[in-house]
């Protein structure tokens, strides 16, 4: 398990000068929250709840409230998850409107390997959920153990978004990244109003005959880890690479279709070949080599309250170096790049965000840490 400590430039995060106003977070510190949880990979929270839900791989969903981790959790699913490797529980999004209807979904590896999606409702004590009201919405048979993809989020349309890796193996060997009837390599949007889902009409497959209807976007090798900046609606990408690059893709959340380009591109080069027609494909506005990581995990757009001058920042990390890096999308174009010193973060695994935009980096060392000032 390689863990680094991060060498780096400590720096105003809105100046090209490196100063800024008075009050501007010139450091950022990652304090440890919670400790002793297994693989954590997801964390998050409904809207105006102060409670942080915290995903095990394994297939455990477990609470922190008042700053304690609770001892039962919230529900446990590992009789009904395949977990290893890139297998397990991935990730679980609130129903927009969870304090009335009391629905949040799942996204796991079933024991056959394959994706399943899952509806839950909370019971009457609200820090335990109901597993008897399980209600399959969408299962996707996966060809190979990895690139499973795993987040699944609420997008600010109200649909549900869903992101799903290529099936495997590598380089993408079935093709289908650039394949339209597989549900697999795509970012998926269905309208989960309607039980279990229905195609939204404004999808850009809704009506065809050959592509399924579901997709959003396609042209993804695995895309782990994708969020939505709210106030400006993008949606951030971050796909994993395979043999040179890692990309973050920035695109308005109501542009679609969008071809991400895996696997005729990895990041901005050709895959495979000396060239490749680019026509129709939508380049990523972040990539960095394997000299500087090996996986790249995606984060959010900062937009709480006490990192002051950093809302509007994309954060995210490496899993093989851990760094912490941000930068800040102006005009298509991600620039204000920086690199924090936050100390040993070990392999990232996730970020997370709760009710009020904080950010949370999850590791695979069993710590949940609050990014906060360094002050």
């Amino acid at each position: 398990m390689k863990q680094v400590i991060l060498l780096a430039l400590v720096v105003a995060a809105c100046s090209d000068s490196g100063t800024g106003p008075p009050d501007t977070v010139t450091g950022l510190r990652a304090v440890e929250i919670v400790a002793g949880l297994e693989s954590p990979v997801h964390l998050t929270a409904p809207a105006g709840d102060a409670r942080l839900f915290i995903i095990e791989q394994p297939g455990v969903i477990r609470i922190v409230s008042g700053g304690a981790l609770l001892a039962a959790p919230f529900l446990d699913l590992t009789s009904r998850v395949s977990y290893g490797g890139e297998r397990g529980l991935f990730s679980m999004a609130f129903d927009p409107g969870y304090a009335t209807t009391g629905h949040f979904w799942v996204n796991y590896t079933d024991t056959n390997g394959n994706t399943r999606i899952e509806r839950y409702r909370v019971s009457a004590d609200p820090n335990v959920a109901d597993p008897a009201s399980a209600l399959t919405v969408l299962e996707v048979a996966q060809p190979y153990a990895n690139h499973n993809g795993g987040q699944i989020a609420f997008g600010p349309d109200g649909m549900l978004y869903i992101g799903m890796g290529d099936g495997g193996s590598g380089g993408d060997p079935d093709d289908h990244g650039q394949t339209l009837s597989t549900l697999l390599g795509a970012i998926l949007r269905i309208d989960v109003r309607t039980a279990p889902y229905v195609v939204p009409p404004d999808n850009p497959y809704a009506g065809s005959t050959t592509a399924r209807r579901e997709i959003w976007g396609y042209g993804l090798r695995n895309p782990w880890r994708f969020s939505f900046d709210a106030p400006g609606g993008t949606l951030y990408i971050a796909d994993v690479g395979q043999n040179q690059l890692e990309e973050i893709n920035a695109v308005p959340a109501g542009e679609a279709p969008v071809n991400y380009g895996w696997n005729v591109m990895e990041g901005t080069h050709c895959y495979g070949a000396t060239s490749c027609d680019q026509s129709g494909l939508t380049l990523p506005v972040h990539e960095y080599g394997h000299s500087e990581g090996c996986s790249i995990t995606g984060g959010h757009v900062y937009r709480g309250a006490s990192l002051t001058g950093l809302q509007g920042h994309y954060f995210y990390s490496d899993f093989c170096t851990g760094f912490l890096r941000s930068f800040r999308l102006s005009g298509g174009s991600a620039t204000d790049h920086e690199e924090w010193d936050v100390g040993t973060l070990g392999q990232v695994l996730s970020f997370g965000e709760d009710s009020a935009g904080e950010l949370y980096v999850l590791s695979r060392n069993g710590r949940v840490y609050q990014l906060q000032p360094d002050s």
